[in-house]
């Protein structure tokens, strides 16, 4: 063995919510130290890809970049697009977590979220990308137990508890009872799918053409899952090129209006939760229409959410109370309590 083996102080260890949209990581003791977009700035030097920037510097630099730079997402989906890039944003990441890290410090040990719709590719693709950015070992945790357990629900009891995750590529439905998935499904649809929504409903509305930044910004000011009773209720200005001019113009668009272009993507979460809710065992669907359904991740704070989801499948719906971090709080807990380490799968 080597001698410098015995003077290697242990790194804690880490938990990564890899999404779509962005990055949360947690680290053993220290809790959520990281929340930045899951972007990496490429710039090709003499024909070879650099990273630029990663997280909040790259999100910047999209869609205003000069033809050598280009702001990549590496996940598409909840899935890896470009497993190079992702490597470096995860090292990246890691790196950033751990701080002035002593040269005699270990690798650390990572727990890495993943869809619960993921294909064993998929899944080994996330783990090899995870292994090549620094870890000594991976375990892989489904998003779903993930955002139950950052939500406070009794997963590990014998009574049945129903998460919605809406994160930005992906919304993840899971029914849980006793540290374990009775029932689980997976859509490719989400944040950014709801944000293409808005940008080609101006289009074919407005004829303007706006950016996926914009579409997410007036999500944020008057986004809605339903539309007011009373009038067109919030506006939101957007500004995108005039598609039958040609030059920079603005328009006001409504609540109203933004419920309409949402209704789709909407539509099919709505249709997931349904088929989870009919394939799930009748004991645990009793406790389900007691406790009611959880739901996590940034698309839960679109207004009228949590309404609407009630209204079509008549269970009472709450929206948990730290949703953007629910799934790295969950995959953290795992670290740090025993009782949990049951529901981590070893890659």
């Amino acid at each position: 063995m080597p001698l410098s083996s015995f003077f290697k102080m242990a790194s804690p260890d880490i938990a990564i919510d890899l999404g779509t949209a962005n990055t949360v990581v947690y680290v053993q003791g220290q809790g959520i130290v990281i929340n930045e977009p899951s972007v990496v700035a490429i710039e090709l030097v003499d024909g070879v890809r650099r990273v630029r920037a990663v997280g909040n510097a790259a999100k910047l630099m999209m869609g205003k970049t000069p033809d050598n730079i280009v702001a990549i997402r590496p996940l598409q989906n909840g899935v890896l697009a470009d497993l190079e890039v992702a490597e470096e944003m995860i090292k990246h990441f890691v790196q950033k977590a751990q701080g002035d890290r002593s040269w005699f410090s270990s690798r650390p040990g990572i727990v890495i979220c993943v869809p619960s719709g993921a294909t064993l590719v998929e899944r080994r693709a996330i783990r090899d990308a995870v292994a090549n950015a620094g870890a000594s070992h991976v375990s892989l945790i489904d998003e779903s137990m993930a955002a139950a357990i950052g939500a406070g629900l009794p997963v590990a009891e014998p009574v049945g508890s129903m998460v919605v995750d809406i994160g930005g590529g992906t919304t993840e439905v899971g029914v849980i009872s006793l540290c374990g998935l009775a029932c689980s499904d997976s859509a490719r649809v989400g944040g950014d799918r709801m944000d293409e929504a808005i940008s080609a409903y101006v289009r074919r509305r407005h004829n303007l053409l706006i950016g996926d930044a914009t579409a997410e910004k007036v999500k944020k000011e008057a986004g809605a899952a339903k539309a007011p009773h009373d009038g067109d209720g919030l506006v939101g200005l957007v500004r995108g090129r005039d598609l039958k001019r040609g030059g920079p113009f603005e328009v006001r668009l409504t609540q109203a209006e933004i419920a309409e272009a949402l209704s789709e993507p909407l539509a099919r979460i709505v249709h997931v939760v349904e088929e989870v809710l009919e394939h799930t065992q009748p004991e645990i669907a009793a406790d389900v229409l007691s406790e009611g359904i959880t739901m996590t991740g940034g698309g839960s704070l679109l207004r009228e959410i949590a309404v609407a989801l009630a209204d079509e499948t008549g269970l009472p719906v709450r929206v948990a109370d730290d949703p953007l971090n629910c799934v790295a709080l969950g995959a953290g807990r795992t670290l740090e309590d025993p009782e949990y380490r049951a529901v981590l799968n070893p890659a």
